[in-house]
């Protein structure tokens, strides 16, 4: 039996410490240590927030209806609305999540999705035959398969498939109601992504992706396997690619020679090229082409909202778009005529519905309304934009929620992940939680590193830069001493992945002005997550965080790994992980609970051993938040509020 880094950690944890460890108790598939029974009136507080539910638009129908994804269950699967508000018919049934629909362009109803097991992102892809209901896999068993791209005609579906610990990817392309049709179109070198097949399926877009600021574009001769490099040497970034009409440019999203995305047309035969979007000075984020090629849909993230912009490609005339509340929209894309457009829509106090949008007529329609566990939406609380001024002087944003009534009341530093990554202001019944039920105020800062801010703001926290976040969060803490109706001496760092190791970091350097952390699936030693991550993920996770193997940067990344400096951890500690982690594996939790352990601290600990990176099936979720309840009201004395 092979032994993995997380196997050998277990194993090491069970072999007789020197220091004292509480009894690791096991209830299914969750394994913990020093966690109390939860109370029944806890549970009964969260139910309305844990069963709030969200809808996303996932493709158009050949009968005039949506996909969907959502919940009813266990897990997110895949559901079929036949009208405008009507009944959500469940569509597959698996114990695993599911990715969305992606329709065949054929008229024949049949999609493709995919799907891992346990949260372990080895993801397998499946065809949907609507005329009997059945699933047929035409990936193969132990390959990480994803970016599922249909030709024009629905003959032939392109993704890139990856294998245990390579980071190469390889295109591949097969009819999926024939398996055995399947064939590797290119044998790629590094993380190779299928993004748009020409319209006479030749050629297919492929994009090389190195990091979030750097990547190249390819065109793949489908029958040759050549690849010609378009816009070679730029060491730029590159988001959506697809081809133009006639396949004689593409339009891709870049920030070339700017700070901030826009989207550029690219001519393939002089690599000419000309900007399409407006000046925003904000990045665009996503765009769909219609089949026509007579409009270019996007939108740009604006401080964290996303607006929604049309125009015509040729021109840059603006055309009619809806009129939409401040939020996140999402999955853009026209149906097969281009006569409607399909969207995601979130706001704070919308957990996330399907739309579409007529483009003749301008009727903006809603498909779904998410249920909301019967809260009081207009209570929800909607944040608010706040900057603070970080050590060196720079402006860092956050989104404040506030707590209501008299204070001063204590707060929660809720840290995003990424660290390429961005706290936006949608539905969050946590964070909805923490404000309206336990008095606690919620920051939610974008520290430097944080996307959304442009190309410079970005790459401030890279290599030996990176405490320098961590110095944000210290330069927050002062602003909440400056707030009166806050209270500086209950303050919880609380962060996931990334946010995870912000959380140790945070906790190194602040304990003695921490009440404590929460820290989820994080990184707790960057050399050891360097060589345990899986393979297909660590040389883009060195663009970011440094090259382990430098001498110089083995040495920077060891001084500031808090598995290392856990004598400096002193404020209390919560642990959850998820077992199947492919991104942090569980030995980087267990290791930082022995360490801390070792240093006299005693850490909660909770590991669910059928989750991966974070908890997605339902029951998992819902004891996460009440033990993280038990937790926050023990180190925030809550009680006494």
């Amino acid at each position: 039996m092979r032994l993995t880094a997380v196997s050998l950690a277990v194993i090491a944890l069970a072999a007789a410490p020197a220091f004292a460890q509480p009894e690791r108790i096991t209830e299914g598939n969750l394994v913990m240590e020093n966690i109390p029974e939860v109370p029944a009136e806890v549970r009964d507080r969260l139910q309305q927030y844990n069963n709030v539910r969200s809808a996303g638009f996932s493709d158009f129908a050949p009968d005039g209806g949506v996909y969907i994804t959502t919940r009813f269950g266990e897990t997110t699967q895949i559901h079929h609305v036949a009208q405008p508000m009507g009944m959500r018919r469940q569509v597959t049934f698996f114990d695993e999540r599911t990715s969305g629909a992606n329709v065949r362009p054929d008229g024949s109803g049949h999609f493709v999705f995919t799907r891992d097991i346990g949260g372990d992102e080895f993801f397998q892809g499946f065809l949907f035959d609507p005329n009997d209901a059945s699933v047929t896999r035409f990936t193969e068993t132990g390959t990480r398969n994803s970016s599922l791209n249909w030709n024009d005609d629905g003959s032939l579906v392109a993704w890139y498939r990856q294998t245990d610990g390579d980071p190469d990817a390889d295109i591949l392309i097969a009819d999926p109601s024939d398996p055995g049709s399947l064939r590797v179109a290119l044998e790629g070198e590094g993380l190779m992504i299928p993004a748009d097949w020409s319209s006479d399926s030749s050629r297919i877009l492929v994009l090389r992706y190195y990091s979030i600021t750097h990547a190249d574009i390819y065109a793949l001769d489908v029958e040759s396997g050549a690849l010609t490099e378009i816009l070679p040497d730029l060491d730029v970034a590159y988001g959506g690619l697809t081809y133009a009409q006639g396949d004689e440019s593409i339009y891709v999203i870049t920030d070339w020679d700017s700070d901030f995305r826009r989207i550029l047309e690219v001519d393939l035969d002089d690599f000419s090229a000309r900007q399409v979007s407006g000046d925003h000075d904000w990045d665009v984020e996503s765009m769909d082409l219609s089949p026509d090629g007579s409009r270019l849909v996007y939108t740009i993230n604006n401080g964290g909202n996303e607006e929604l912009h049309m125009i015509d490609p040729a021109t840059g005339e603006a055309l009619d778009v809806p009129d939409l509340p401040l939020g996140l929209i999402g999955g853009l894309q026209f149906n097969e005529d281009g006569t409607r457009l399909g969207f995601t829509h979130i706001s704070a106090r919308s957990p996330g519905d399907a739309w579409t949008y007529d483009i003749a007529s301008g009727e903006l329609t809603r498909w779904t309304q998410s249920e909301v566990g019967g809260l009081d939406t207009d209570a929800l609380v909607e944040p608010q934009l706040i900057t603070f001024e970080s050590f060196d002087g720079l402006e860092v944003p956050s989104f404040y929620y506030p707590a209501a009534g008299e204070g001063p009341h204590p707060v929660i530093i809720d840290i995003h992940g990424g660290p390429e990554s961005q706290e936006r202001p949608n539905f969050n019944s946590r964070i909805q939680y923490w404000v309206n039920e336990l008095g606690i105020s919620v920051l939610a800062p974008n520290v430097r590193g944080s996307a959304g801010y442009g190309r410079e703001y970005l790459l401030m926290d890279n290599g030996f830069n990176r405490e320098d976040s961590v110095r944000d969060i210290g330069a927050l803490i002062d602003w909440v001493e400056s707030q009166p109706e806050l209270d500086s001496d209950r303050v919880v760092v609380y962060g996931g992945s990334y946010g995870g190791y912000m959380v140790l970091a945070s906790m190194m350097h602040y304990s003695d002005r921490l009440a404590g952390g929460v820290n989820i699936v994080g990184i707790s030693n960057f050399v050891t997550f360097l060589e345990n991550t899986n393979g297909y993920r660590r040389d883009l996770r060195r663009a970011e965080y440094g090259d382990e193997r430098d001498p110089a940067m083995f040495e920077h990344l060891q001084a500031i790994s808090p598995s290392n400096n856990a004598d400096q951890i002193t404020a209390p500690l919560f642990i959850i992980q998820g077992f199947n982690d492919p991104r942090v594996p569980a030995s980087e939790a267990e290791q930082i609970l022995t360490a801390v352990r070792e240093a006299g601290g005693d850490p909660w600990f909770l590991m669910a051993m059928d989750e991966g990176h974070g908890f997605r099936k339902q029951s998992n979720i819902e004891f996460q938040r009440e033990t993280e309840t038990l937790f926050l009201s023990e180190v925030l004395s809550l009680e006494a509020d």
